[in-house]
Parts: C-alpha cells; structure tokens; sequence
C-alpha cells in the first residue's frame, strides 16, 4: 500500500475495483476537489493499474479489500459481478467505520437483494453509469437499498454528478436504463460510424466524414439537452418540403431505424434481467 494513507487515516472514499469506470468517476471527483488524494484509498490487483493510481492521481492502492471496508465511509465498488462472492467472503467479519458506511455499487445485473446481504449494516446504492462518463458527459441512474439515509443519497447524487447528469428510478427500471443509457453508447457509436461510412460513399474524405458525423450528433444532442425541444419538432425544423433533409428521413424510415433502435433497447433490456437472474 502507497504511504500516503496511514493505518489511523480516514478514508472518505474507498473503491473496490480501479477499472476503466472507477477512473472516470474517481478522475472527475479528484479534478473538481470533492475528494483529496489522500481521502482516497483502492484496491487493485493489476500491477500497472495500481502504478497508474498512484502516479496519475497520487492516491493510495492495496491489494486488501477488508483495509477498504474497515476504513472508507463511502465505497465505491467496481469489480465484476462473478467476483462478488470472493470479496464477500473477504469482508466477512470486518468492522466498519463507526460513523457506518456506504456502498455505491456499479455491479451490472446484481440486484439490491444480492448487495445488501453481501454487505450487511451498510446502505446499499444501486448504480448504472455509462461510459460518457469518462469525459464528465454520462448519465447514471440511481437505486436506494433499504438502509439508505438522506445523508445517503446526498452523497451518492454528489459522487455521480461529478461524471453527468442523475436520475433515480425504481430497482425494476435499472434493466430498461441499462438497454437505453447503459447500452445506448454502442448504438450513438455505430450510428456515427454508418454517418461517416456515407459520408465516404458520397465522396468525403474519412476524416473530415467522422468529424461531420460525431460533431452533429453532439451538437444535436446538446441543442435538444439546452433547448428541451422535443426531437419531432426539431427534425420539423430542419425538414423543408421537397428538401434533402426529408429525402434521407425517408430513407431511414423505409430501412426501419426507427423500429430498430426500439428493439435494441428492447433486446438489451431483456438481457440485463437475464444476467440479473444468473
């Protein structure tokens, strides 16, 4: 473990897993000043994650999960679902910090039922970030265990507003969040790649296509955000009679894009639970 977190230290934040996600948020936390470095404490396995921890961002890393649950007042657990039973067992019998503790879980599929018996005595909070995120651009959903206090979610709505916007629903709708949000980066990534495949098709050069193509779906994405326009009157806007605009909307419509984001929405829901049921 680095030395910049002592035995007696306090840990406001602990993260259990220091993958790609657990970055994101803990990058933009650290960048915005909520949390010090030496407030911070993960546990990493990989060697050269644990070397980017403590160089890019001056925080302490182990290898001891049990350190994180007996120290940290909010952890932050990031690891794989199928490795949940090895932490548990790693954390039975640990003492918590007096003051209780926290745990934020981005677990995909792993129920509130599931987290709060593998962390008895602790306010569970049910997460589903996604990858924009990265960037202090995502949109992450929150779920409340049954033992989460005002003080609770007051730390968790800060924790991921640091990486976006927040919504909080309902456990059961965490599946439909993860088919829309959770897995909606790969349908936004795969229709910027078709734009600028056509961009090609009609004669542009590959790089000024993909800058056409990913600078209008930001731009149209934040005109809607700013706006609060809703997405039929702005393609209303832009669609004039007997114009380009309605010649491609015709297009897709007849290719069935409308009806085929719906079902992968549709599709990827539907696996959620199935990865939920085991």
């Amino acid at each position: 473990m680095s030395a910049s977190i002592g035995v007696n230290a306090t840990v406001k934040l602990g993260i259990i897993g220091g993958g790609m996600m657990a970055e994101a948020i803990a990058s933009r936390l650290l960048e915005l000043g909520i949390y010090k470095p030496a407030e911070v404490l993960v546990s990493e396995p990989n060697a050269d994650r644990q070397a980017l921890w403590r160089d890019r961002y001056g925080v302490a890393v182990t290898t001891n999960n049990a350190m994180i649950a007996s120290m940290a007042t909010v952890v932050l657990l990031a690891i794989k679902p199928q490795i949940l039973p090895l932490v548990r067992a790693e954390l039975e019998g640990v003492a918590i910090p007096e003051n209780g503790q926290a745990i934020v879980s981005i677990l995909a599929g792993t129920p509130l039922a599931t987290l709060e018996a593998a962390f008895p005595d602790r306010a569970v909070i049910r997460v589903m970030p996604n990858t924009p995120a990265t960037v202090g651009a995502g949109i992450s959903a929150l779920a409340w265990g049954s033992q989460v206090t005002d003080s609770d979610r007051e730390v968790a709505r800060r924790l991921l507003g640091a990486v976006g916007e927040v919504v909080e629903v309902s456990e059961a709708q965490l599946d439909a969040v993860t088919g829309l949000s959770g897995s909606g980066p790969g349908y936004v990534a795969l229709i910027v790649e078709a734009l600028t495949d056509g961009g090609v098709a009609v004669g542009l050069a590959r790089p000024i296509a993909a800058k056409l193509a990913v600078q209008t779906v930001l731009g149209t994405g934040q005109l809607l955000a700013e706006t609060g326009i809703h997405p039929a009157e702005l393609k209303d806007r832009v669609t004039s009679p007997g114009g380009t605009t309605i010649a491609g909307i015709a297009a897709l419509e007849a290719a069935g894009l409308r009806s085929a984001l719906i079902a992968a929405v549709q599709a990827a829901t539907a696996r959620s639970r199935e990865l939920g049921q085991g």
